[in-house]
């Protein structure tokens, strides 16, 4: 994967993250990117010698992995990341790799470390300095099925478990460090500061990564990007979006057209507040397309869920590529696809790529309109937009509001969609939200929705007898969306919600709770 030369990373000092394909890789990233410390992630197999050399390093970092070093075809970093003089720190997988490659010895253990662990530091480090101290123990989170036995030339143990002597080790003359347990996870209290320890002290970088450095920076690529040219701009009202269309249109002004389709499966209120915004306060030149009964047209009947998304995906195509053609010749297509989707696009294994989520609002759009793309939020991560967006002036409640899917109450409402449930769901949807606000919960939790069962139950209302729907409330904290817990409401707070819905939404006479985590669950029911 070729580096290009003109993104703004390349303006700061930067760590190489080399992934093994761990689950958490990405947390490795997230850690160092909050303490200032721009950094990248690349599969093991495309990081050779060459792109090594045209990264340019200050650092490297060996993700964990689910493979065994003991393995004939186990994964390896090239040999490269071991000659160039940086410094390198390997974790789990990652200290294993290096240990074998550099003359070591690994072997599958008979007790396995899952889970929380305590390390006892056993010898002095600059990886340990200010943080950890010599013969104190230290909670930390394992995951291996290996372990290190012996170690190459040059490197001391500098940290033991009962069943792992290794479980940190040094070569301080060539800065080369491996821990076997995860600092990238919060259930490793002290792993930020180790992160810290390697990217500043040893590494020696100063942390200049900043959303104010990024949106200049970002700003002048766009304009060398674009020129003359024009862009248009699917605006969603989502975060990801409107921080892009903000960014966008500070670089390049009115070349820039926004297209907000209103499929009618908004949330309450929400189109009034996007074309408010857009083109109210920060008059960006913004199509609005008001295609509820299209929309609900198409969905008329279907019930099957991904058919759902499907025809949602397929007609908003075609609306936003009839509005492209009445900008008239535009050249850029621009998009909110942020860090983790480009990351999930390539497969560190060499697989077929994982494709681009379904419910990316313009996905397909680039191959049928024949635009160039503009993705100036590809290199950063979901709360690093948040940050930016702050940065651009965009309002709080826009910034920090939970994510909405793109097929939007289509798919909260299990079975087929009419205008009716739709609107019966924004109200009570819009009553939750408003409850979570006056509690001062909404910035506790990633992401609290209604969803309008296909259930009708038998209820007393006024001394007469109702017979109307079910309506299910979710809310779950979660960092990123790909694990999350039920928030735990307190009892009253759920009886309060649901007396007023109850009494404020004719149509619904029953409220449930989800409590489910994902996994096994999803967020979302559809």
């Amino acid at each position: 994967m070729a580096q290009d030369t003109n993104t703004p990373s390349n303006q700061h000092d930067r760590i190489l993250v080399i992934d093994f394909g761990s689950q958490v890789t990405q947390l490795i990233a997230r850690r160092l990117r909050e303490d200032g410390i721009y950094c990248e992630i690349h599969p093991f197999n495309r990081a050779d010698a060459a792109f090594i050399d045209a990264f340019a390093p200050k650092g490297i970092i060996l993700s964990g992995g689910p493979a065994s070093t003991t393995g004939e075809t186990s994964p390896r970093a090239d040999d490269r990341a071991f000659s160039l003089g940086v410094p390198v720190l390997g974790i789990c997988y990652g200290e294993q790799t290096m240990v074998a490659q550099l003359g070591g010895e690994v072997e599958t253990a008979d007790h396995r470390e899952f889970g929380r662990a305590d390390v006892r530091v056993t010898g002095s480090s600059a990886l340990f300095t200010g943080v950890w101290e010599e013969n104190w123990a230290y909670p930390v989170w394992m995951s291996h099925g290996d372990r290190v036995i012996s170690l190459p030339e040059g490197f001391e143990p500098i940290a033991a478990t009962s069943s792992a002597p290794f479980a940190a080790i040094a070569d301080e003359a060539r800065h080369f460090y491996g821990v076997q347990f995860h600092p990238e996870v919060v259930h490793t209290p002290d792993g930020a500061k180790l992160l810290s320890n390697f990217t500043r002290l040893i590494c020696g970088l100063d942390g200049d990564w900043t959303m104010a450095a990024f949106r200049e920076e970002m700003i002048a690529k766009i304009r060398a990007q674009v020129g003359d040219g024009k862009v248009i701009c699917g605006l969603s009202g989502g975060v990801d979006s409107s921080v892009a269309a903000v960014l966008i249109h500070e670089a390049i002004g009115e070349q820039l057209t926004c297209v907000f389709v209103d499929t009618g499966l908004m949330r309450a209120g929400e189109a009034d507040e996007v074309v408010s915004l857009f083109r109210g306060h920060y008059n960006i030149p913004l199509a609005h397309v008001e295609a509820e009964d299209l929309f609900l047209g198409k969905l008329e009947g279907v019930d099957d869920p991904e058919k759902k998304r499907k025809i949602i995906g397929g007609t908003f195509i075609d609306v936003f590529e009839e509005e492209a053609k009445k900008v008239g010749g535009a050249d850029f297509l621009a998009q909110g696809t942020l860090y983790p989707d480009v990351i999930e696009s390539v497969s560190f294994d060499g697989g077929p790529s994982v494709t681009i989520k379904s419910h990316h609002n313009v996905g397909g759009l680039p191959e049928r309109m024949n635009m160039a793309l503009v993705e100036p939020l590809r290199e950063l991560f979901k709360d690093e937009v948040r940050a930016l967006g702050r940065e651009l002036g965009l309002p709080e409640a826009f910034v920090g509001r939970h994510p909405f899917p793109g097929p939007g109450l289509a798919i909260r409402i299990p079975g087929a969609v009419d205008k009716d449930k739709a609107d019966l769901l924004r109200k009570a949807d819009a009553i939750y939200l408003d409850e979570i606000r006056e509690a001062g919960l909404y910035d506790e939790i990633w992401q609290a929705f209604a969803v309008l069962l296909p259930v009708r139950t038998v209820g007393v209302m006024g001394d007469e007898r109702t017979y109307d729907y079910v309506l299910a409330l979710r809310a779950v904290t979660s960092t990123d969306g790909m694990t999350a817990d039920s928030y735990p409401f307190e009892h009253d707070f759920l009886s309060k919600v649901s007396t007023r819905i109850i009494n404020q939404v004719r149509g619904i006479n029953r409220v449930v709770y989800d409590c489910t985590s994902k996994p096994p669950g999803t967020i979302e029911w559809e």
